[in-house]
């Protein structure tokens, strides 16, 4: 058994994408951001495989600084294939911060990891992911229409871009990077707003496309404007849309807040895999 890293993204796609294609919803995650990493959108990733005689047997992948991704192709050996890449990593000095994973993975390596480096984890963020594949038409929509975000909502998404990082408990990204961002996904037709009375009230995004798929995020309404369903209308129309062009959608939902979670389902979501961001310290 041996960790094997690539350099070249196309070449580790040609190893990967047999194994994430069998699960493309659960996988989707990964999948997306091969593509991305594919498409010049990160520098420096680290991507590698775990292998014993051609049997690909793991998958691991990281977009500095985000969190490590995990995904096991042989559940019989899940310890083995964590100790040989946790080995691979301190021996290279590779910076792991965090890892995200399907929860029974992502505790069992951070559980390895604790073992190996003395580090404590911490759960930063328990996850539902959710696969739509018809939005339910009885769906009462509330007033107001969705549009395609345009450049003089920068400035206001910007502003939520951040919100929305603060209300995840994520860290809160320089706000030069996120014009940046903003301007790039506005640019690329990637974000959507809902219109009341002229006024925004809500916003989400579409990113990771992959074979079939694509995944809904940044779904974020300011909290005066909350408890009127314009998340769950927005989602709504723009999921439907997106499905004429792809087979099925998928996001992810803090599995603590309630409120997401239940509007999801009223769209037509439903729950497929249990996810956890785990970090170290």
């Amino acid at each position: 058994m041996r960790f094997k890293q690539y350099e070249d993204a196309d070449r580790f796609a040609q190893v990967a994408e047999p194994i994430l294609e069998q699960g493309e919803d659960v996988n989707s995650l990964f999948y997306g951001v091969l593509q991305a990493i594919r498409a010049g959108k990160y520098a420096d990733p680290f991507m590698g495989i775990v292998e014993e005689e051609g049997e690909l047997l793991g998958l691991f992948q990281m977009t500095p600084p985000h969190a490590l991704n995990i995904i096991v192709a042989a559940e019989d050996r899940i310890e083995e294939i964590f100790q040989e890449a946790i080995r691979y990593i301190l021996e290279h000095s590779i910076p792991v911060q965090s890892i995200i994973s399907q929860k029974p993975w992502a505790e069992r390596f951070s559980a390895e990891w604790e073992k190996q480096t003395g580090q404590t984890s911490v759960v930063l963020m328990d996850q539902g992911l959710y696969r739509l594949d018809v939005t339910d038409e009885s769906l009462v929509h509330s007033p107001g229409n969705w549009r395609k975000a345009i450049e003089g909502d920068s400035s206001l998404i910007e502003e939520w871009y951040n919100a929305f990082e603060s209300d995840t408990h994520l860290p809160v990204t320089d706000l030069n990077v996120v014009k940046e961002k903003v301007s790039k996904f506005i640019e690329d037709g990637e974000v959507f707003v809902w219109e009341h009375d002229g006024e925004v009230v809500s916003m989400m995004k579409k990113s990771r496309p992959t074979k079939n798929s694509i995944t809904v995020s940044l779904v974020f309404t300011p909290s005066d404007q909350r408890r009127k369903g314009y998340a769950r209308s927005l989602v709504a129309h723009v999921s439907k849309e997106l499905l004429q062009e792809y087979a099925f959608c998928v996001l992810y939902t803090d599995m603590l807040n309630p409120t997401s979670n239940k509007i999801y389902k009223e769209i037509g979501y439903q729950h497929i895999a249990d996810s956890v961001h785990i970090g170290f310290m």
